[in-house]
């Protein structure tokens, strides 16, 4: 075990660490989120790593490569290398979901970077803020994330 925050505020959603890369042979990242409705990811694309989610609770709407998708409990959806994809919570309550990234340096790095940290053990959601933007997309041009806007295709 790290001694270091595993319980995280990352743009209005609680992220909890269950396990970081360090901890599973440098293959993956595995984090469960509890996602606020209206919150989640603007669409970004990075290399080198892999994203999947499967959702426990609630409704996600993603975006992969322009396509849209509604997932409810019990629904996986992966992102390819390189897909730009985003998410967002719908419906009448929060989502809760499940992350591995792999190999899971670049989003380590990226949510514990631009997320707050939380008292170990807190379950409810955090106290709505507003995101530091420019300090969001320094971490993720640092860690390899772009943020691309709704209609712009990557180059």
């Amino acid at each position: 075990m790290l001694n270091r925050p595993r319980t995280y505020n990352v743009l209005n959603i609680l992220m909890k660490f269950h396990a970081f890369p360090s901890e599973t042979m440098d293959k993956f990242c595995f984090v469960e989120c509890l996602v606020p409705v209206g919150a989640g990811a603007p669409p970004n694309h990075h290399a080198g790593e892999t994203e999947s989610f499967y959702v426990i609770d609630g409704q996600i709407g993603f975006m992969v490569d322009g396509k849209e998708i509604l997932a409810g409990p019990g629904d996986h959806v992966a992102i390819p290398d390189g897909a730009v994809h985003a998410f967002q919570a719908v419906g009448d309550k929060p989502a809760r979901l499940l992350i591995i990234n792999a190999p899971g340096h670049m989003h380590d790095r990226f949510f514990t970077g631009i997320g707050q940290p939380l008292p170990e053990g807190q379950t409810e959601l955090p106290e709505p803020s507003e995101p530091d933007i420019p300090s969001v997309l320094s971490i993720a041009e640092k860690v390899g994330m772009t943020f691309v806007a709704p209609d712009e295709t990557p180059a």
